[in-house]
């Protein structure tokens, strides 16, 4: 193995690095609405640390604070990334493939390109995880549609998926 092409071709560094308080406000939160009464506090915030804009296609990280029985995605798998979680807080459920885990501080969890897998908070408390997509996508704009996606067709849903690279099993 060797190290990737050159992209700096400088001789004396830049100034170009980036900081981001833990106190930074999120970048998007969603909080659902229950269908039968008033809103529920099931949001999920997202911290968009690093992304493929600002990481020019390397990869995205992001900070994701899940409410307590916030829920997950189903299990899927990515063609074009690999996506990776890194327990921060709380208990996080992992699928990995074959079984579910319970994810704690500290805990991490690799799927590469066309890994099964789900997630969800089961635990009653926050969690708090860091997600990583390599190389680097844009997912601000599935994290962003996903809280719509009741209100889409089936083909318009399908078309969504598909272009953020998410098949559902």
């Amino acid at each position: 193995m060797s190290y990737p092409a050159q992209r700096y071709f400088g001789h004396s560094g830049e100034v170009t690095a980036s900081f981001r308080p833990r106190s930074a406000e999120p970048d998007y939160v969603t909080t659902p609405v229950a269908k039968d009464g008033p809103a529920v506090e099931r949001g999920t915030s997202y911290h968009y640390l690093a992304t493929m804009k600002s990481t020019e296609g390397d990869f995205g990280l992001y900070r994701v604070d899940m409410a307590a029985g916030a829920g997950g995605p189903a299990m899927h798998f990515h063609k074009t990334m690999s996506e990776s979680f890194f327990v921060l807080d709380g208990t996080l459920r992992l699928h990995d493939g074959s079984r579910w885990l319970d994810g704690e501080p500290g805990d991490f969890l690799y799927v590469p390109p066309g890994g099964l897998h789900a997630f969800r908070n089961e635990s009653g408390e926050p969690v708090s995880m860091l997600m990583l997509f390599a190389p680097g996508a844009p997912r601000e704009g599935y994290f962003e549609g996903i809280a719509e996606i009741a209100n889409l067709t089936d083909d318009e849903r399908a078309r969504f998926f598909i272009e953020h690279d998410s098949y559902f099993t």
